[in-house]
């Protein structure tokens, strides 16, 4: 079994292979530019991880890497967008380096590009792998709708909130895996398990993302930091704060929420901050990203095959568990 930081390598050697040169350069040339941009490239890896893990080279899932890469990076394309982040990883979002326009047609591309490195497999697997791609992306599409809707609804419990960051961001970590065991020619019951362990280590991911952007450093997290708490979104430590804080400090975050023009983007991103402060909503943040890594685990370790065979993805556990970025 190959480490992370190996198949990381590998992957980025195939990514460095396969630009695109194609014209017209307006099109093609923004999305070279967001698969450039960097970024931690863990789904890729978890796909080339499950390869592995249930007996197959790499190598040999290359092409399904690329394709949730991409896929991903079209919803970045689409979401900073829609999100008006006029940053991507520190540098230019593709709609502020070029246009809006550019970015959609751009990012639809990128879309049509994951179809087609699945389409390099033979009949049997191609079908499997078609079939639950599109139903990720059906899924990653409906959890950004859920979170469009988050910004002006009135009522959003904590279990919506999972449902939403479940579909946006933790099902494609999933069908990373799953694609992976699915080239591998893994059971069907191990292919049940390695999908729920991306997951549930998916969702505690993206709460970890949700913390990030409170309470991170920009330097380190490449994107302006209390970018949810000017856009309304209603995460968990904003959801949690409603459940735990004081009548009039309950009063004054949901006027802030619902004020989408305040005299000072800065002066609510603190007011916020020090109102999650106070009811420690971040220490109830750590301990839901702990029930779901250890959820995680529990359907890595229910799979049938050596321990030593699952050290890549557990070692990805711990990197995920504490990273800064």
């Amino acid at each position: 079994m190959k480490d992370i930081g190996l198949l990381k390598e590998e992957f980025l050697a195939y990514l460095d292979a396969h630009s695109f040169e194609e014209k017209p350069k307006n099109l093609y040339a923004p999305v070279n530019y967001i698969l450039q941009l960097g970024g931690k490239r863990i789904r890729p890896v978890l796909a080339l991880a499950a390869a592995e893990l249930f007996g197959k080279e790499s190598k040999d899932a290359l092409a399904v890497a690329f394709a949730v890469e991409l896929f991903h990076n079209f919803s970045l394309v689409h979401d900073d967008i829609m999100d008006k982040a006029a940053l991507r990883r520190g540098k230019p979002a593709v709609h502020t380096k070029w246009d809006i326009n550019t970015g959609i047609l751009s990012g639809d591309m990128i879309l049509i590009e994951a179809y087609d490195q699945l389409s390099s497999y033979p009949a049997d697997t191609c079908k499997d792998l078609f079939q639950l791609f599109s139903k990720t992306a059906k899924e990653v599409c409906i959890g950004q709708q859920m979170d469009i809707d988050f910004e002006t609804a009135q009522e959003v419990e904590i279990y919506d909130y999972i449902e939403m960051i479940t579909l946006k961001t933790s099902v494609l970590l999933a069908c990373s895996l799953q694609m992976g065991a699915i080239v591998a020619g893994a059971s069907k019951a191990d292919q049940d398990h390695i999908y729920n362990f991306g997951k549930n280590l998916g969702i505690a991911f993206q709460v970890q993302d949700d913390v990030l952007d409170t309470f991170g450093k920009e330097a380190s997290v490449g994107k302006r930091i209390g970018g949810d708490i000017i856009q309304n979104k209603k995460t968990y430590l904003y959801l949690k704060a409603l459940e735990l804080c004081e009548a009039d400090q309950k009063e004054k975050l949901l006027q802030l929420y619902q004020n989408n023009n305040p005299s000072s983007e800065e002066e609510k991103i603190q007011t916020v901050q020090e109102i999650f402060k106070g009811c420690y909503v971040k220490t109830y943040a750590d301990e839901l990203k702990a029930n779901y890594r250890d959820l995680a685990i529990s359907h890595l370790r229910a799979i049938d095959l050596p321990e030593d065979r699952k050290t890549p993805l557990l070692s990805l556990v711990a990197f995920l568990e504490s990273r800064t970025v």
